[in-house]
């Protein structure tokens, strides 16, 4: 049954016929409705394409067409305060939607925010401190970076031919899985070696500075929020670790640049990931609200520390899938599929 529902959702997604009387019903029943969405990465369509990681970003060509198309369809884009000051008065006919971009690569100050300013729209960056700070093994962006750029690499047993954008996204996919976990940073490290990789100049050919985060944090279309030191499962941790987590985002960010950072996104966000007791723990934290990646739509009487956001990934390139995540079909079909 829950393969009958994911194919019936694929085939939707990418059906403007199919989606645009929804999209409508949804209009006239609503009172008012928000959509908090996020995504990591952002590359052009070109670029895109060759990523051997691509569905980690969104194609900004296509996010430059969804901004055009909300701004017709008459929906407010807003910073993570604004959506929760607007749902929480539920005024009739209020459609709003926040974009926050999670963890924060040089992407993000390079390409992302620029296109937000270009259509006059907020964003919320949602930090993840050892980036800047450094400490964090960028190891799947640097993965991803020898791969797209060699035709043949150096593993721990031996030398693999990646010669086609197809070869290339097969290893990426497959490396990656075989290092997943907390030996990833050391697997990484050999690799590198192994192919003649700096990598101190890979971490900051794709890491967000501090110099580049103060830059945005005077941006008044730019809201800055906290996302753990580490980006840790959070559920996993002690309850000490997991405040230490939080609570070392919220101050460095406070140290460097001065923001109040009262927002939180925990990584992952799944059911798995976060739970009851990591959302006292936000609280305990001092943050306003904290967000998960729990698909739905945000309601008047949503808990702060709990906030749905549906994930936009490389492969939704369609507004027909754009409006199932504003219409909340895709947190109905979550819960009814158990994928929370």
């Amino acid at each position: 049954m829950k393969n009958l529902l994911l194919g019936v959702a694929k085939r939707v997604a990418t059906s403007e016929t199919l989606v645009r009387p929804i999209a409508m019903a949804a209009d006239l029943l609503m009172s008012s409705r928000g959509c908090l969405t996020t995504f990591h990465r952002g590359a052009s369509s070109q670029d895109w394409e060759r990523l051997p990681n691509r569905d980690f970003y969104l194609d900004l060509g296509f996010l430059d067409q969804f901004l055009t198309y909300l701004a017709e369809r008459g929906w407010s884009i807003v910073t993570m305060e604004e959506a929760l000051r607007r749902s929480k008065l539920g005024s009739p006919k209020d459609r709003f939607i926040n974009f926050s971009v999670d963890d924060c690569y040089r992407d993000t100050y390079e390409q992302v925010v620029p296109l937000f300013r270009r259509h006059h729209a907020p964003v919320t960056l949602f930090v993840t401190t050892g980036i800047p700070d450094g400490t964090l093994s960028l190891w799947a962006a640097g993965l991803e970076d020898v791969l797209l750029n060699n035709d043949r690499v150096t593993l721990e047993n031996g030398a693999i031919d990646v010669p086609t954008a197809e070869a290339k996204r097969e290893a990426f996919h497959r490396i990656a899985s075989s290092w997943d976990g907390p030996q990833a940073a050391a697997r990484y490290a050999t690799f590198c070696k192994l192919n003649g990789v700096d990598i101190e100049a890979m971490h900051w050919k794709h890491a967000i500075s501090w110099q580049m985060l103060e830059a945005l944090r005077d941006d008044p279309l730019v809201e800055i929020g906290a996302h753990t030191v580490s980006h840790p499962r959070i559920s996993s941790l002690s309850p000490e670790h997991a405040r230490a987590e939080l609570q070392g985002s919220r101050d460095r960010l406070i140290e460097r640049l001065g923001v109040a950072a009262k927002h939180f996104a925990f990584p992952f966000g799944r059911s798995g990931d976060c739970g009851p007791r990591d959302f006292d723990i936000a609280r305990a934290a001092g943050f306003a609200s904290a967000a998960t990646t729990r698909k739905g739509l945000v309601r008047r009487d949503h808990q702060d520390y709990s906030l749905p956001r549906n994930t936009i990934n490389g492969a939704h390139r369609s507004l027909a899938a754009m409006e199932l995540h504003l219409t909340g079909v895709t947190g109905a079909a979550a819960r009814m599929m158990g994928r929370v």
